[in-house]
Formats: C-alpha cells, sequence, structure tokens
C-alpha cells in the first residue's frame, strides 16, 4: 500500500469528487482515478461510490477512512521526528471539546491562531458526549473528567476544580452556606451527568444528594439558570471563571467539606508521534489558559 494513494484516498473523501481532489493535489483526474483503483484492488474492497459528478464513501470506505489518517499522521510524525519541527501548522485539526469550554474558551482565541498558521484548518466539535478518537478519525480530543484507563494518551493542559456557585442575588435573599449540611436548606441546579455532587469530607469522597430545582443535561443552561438565580450549581472553574471574576457569580467556600479537583486534559489517539499541528495547538492553548490565570486569585495552577 503507497502512502501517496492513501493521502489521495482521503483527498477524494474530503473533496467529494474525483476532479476535485486532482484540483487539490495538482494532478490529473484520470491518475486519481487509477490510484483509487490500485488501492482498492489492494485492499480487497470497494472504497467509494462512483457517479458521473460525485463520489460518496461505501460502508468500507468509512470504516478505512480513519485507519487512512493514521497512517499518514504516521508518516508526518516520522518525518517530524528525524527533522526539525516545523515553526507553522498545517493541514486539518480535527477536535473535540465541552460545550462551555469550547465556547468560552477554544473560539476566542483561534482567530490570532489561524492568523499565525495560515496554512491551518479547524474543525471543531463542541459536544459534553465521549466521542470514540480513533473510530471518528479525531486528532484530539479535550475532555474534564477523572481519567480511566484506556490506550489514549493523556496530556494535562490546567487544573480545573469544581466550585459551587451562586448569584448574588440569590445569595442575599436565601443567605450564603457555610458548611455542608446548610446546603439542605437551599434548591440546587443539577446536571443529568452529576445527579449527586461529588465533594471531599475529610479527604474522602462522597456524592451528596442536593435539593435539585432544575435539572438539564447542559452545562451552559446550568449557568445561565445559574445568572439568572434559581438556585446553587456546582460548575468547573473554567465554565465560569469570567462570572466569578466580574461578579456576576460568587464562589461557595464551605467550611467542612472541599470540592473535587479536576482537570482540562488533552487525549490524542495512542501513536508516539502525533502531528505538529495537534503541539502547536495544545502549546497554544497551556498559553491561553496561562494568561487568563494571570492575576486572578481563584486561578488553578496549571
Amino acid at each position: 500500500m503507497q502512502i501517496a494513494d492513501v493521502r489521495i484516498f482521503l483527498a477524494v473523501a474530503a473533496a467529494g469528487s474525483l476532479s476535485a481532489a486532482a484540483r487539490q493535489l495538482n494532478i490529473g483526474p484520470m491518475q486519481v482515478s487509477r490510484r483509487i483503483a490500485v488501492l482498492e484492488q489492494e485492499l480487497g474492497v470497494r472504497l467509494f461510490h462512483r457517479t458521473t459528478r460525485s463520489v460518496a464513501l461505501t460502508a468500507e470506505g468509512e470504516a478505512f477512512s480513519p485507519y487512512a489518517n493514521t497512517i499518514v499522521e504516521a508518516e508526518e510524525s516520522a518525518r517530524g521526528e528525524l527533522h526539525p519541527a516545523p515553526a507553522t501548522a498545517s493541514g486539518t485539526l480535527k477536535l473535540t471539546a465541552p460545550s462551555v469550554f469550547g465556547q468560552t474558551i477554544i473560539l476566542p482565541f483561534l482567530t490570532t491562531l489561524l492568523e499565525q498558521h495560515p496554512d491551518l484548518c479547524i474543525d471543531l466539535d463542541l459536544s459534553d458526549r465521549v466521542l470514540d478518537i480513533v473510530g471518528q478519525g479525531l486528532d484530539l480530543a479535550l475532555r474534564i473528567a477523572t481519567l480511566e484507563d484506556s490506550e489514549l494518551v493523556a496530556r494535562r493542559i490546567a487544573g480545573n476544580p469544581r466550585i459551587i456557585c451562586a448569584a448574588p442575588h440569590y445569595l442575599a435573599r436565601h443567605g450564603m452556606p457555610a458548611r455542608l449540611a446548610d446546603l439542605d436548606e437551599h434548591q440546587c441546579i443539577v446536571l443529568h451527568s452529576v445527579p449527586r455532587w461529588p465533594v471531599l469530607v475529610h479527604g474522602e469522597l462522597q456524592r451528596r444528594r442536593v435539593n435539585a430545582r432544575f435539572t438539564t443535561s447542559s452545562v451552559d443552561a446550568v449557568r445561565t439558570a445559574t445568572l439568572q438565580g434559581l438556585g446553587l450549581a456546582m460548575l468547573t472553574y473554567w465554565d465560569v471563571h469570567e462570572q466569578l471574576r466580574d461578579g456576576a457569580l460568587v464562589a461557595v467556600v464551605l467550611e467542612d467539606a472541599a470540592m473535587e479537583d479536576l482537570s482540562v486534559w488533552a487525549l490524542t489517539p495512542t501513536r508516539r508521534y502525533a502531528p505538529a499541528r495537534v503541539k502547536i495547538f495544545l502549546d497554544a492553548l497551556e498559553q491561553e489558559l496561562a494568561r487568563r490565570q494571570q492575576g486572578q486569585g481563584m486561578a488553578p495552577a496549571a
């Protein structure tokens, strides 16, 4: 199997036609068609449904696509190991991130990043679901959670502790809770994925049931409801750091309990060397988080 043929396969899959891929690759359409035919013969399957105007991946082509990405990226990584890393990133960086983190952290700094790297493209999936990185051909997943054992490569980007918070006008009406038991007297806003609030009592993790006045599957909806004064919420630092800084939300510190200390993790598929665009993006993200942390007393250590 020729890596050049795999690159042509990926170009055709992305462009949706042989002629468009040929123009991108600066080769003739007939050459593209021949190389795809050679690849199909080697694999023993048909990779594309062909019509006079367009092509579409077959089920076998869909299944081969993530492996094709891995093959191409492995070659890029090998070249990067043998030669100095490029100063600029190129190609398409495919990543997923939690919705609120992506909207408040990633999107604002992408303009500068793309200006610095004109050959870089970003394909960003904002989702609170856990996606299959390898199966969907992703370069990178940003996650905020306690990581389970897996074959993925994990890199810690920054601390991200859980924080109980509320709007000032809610606390003015209902009072500031001082101890864990005081939560029983308050209405709370609960995320479906965290029905019981994890808290540390004498160093041991407990999951405490709270009075859920409003429940939702969306982190953004929890934050909005908290700002509107519907009750106390437990969110992570990077979800609400701007609101805490501006005073729109107030952190609740309990005397007899501490919050779980999570982190922002970057997960990449299992391979020794990642494409240069992954490293450049993660370095830029770390710098962005460090910049935002400066001057904020509650900022977690990176």
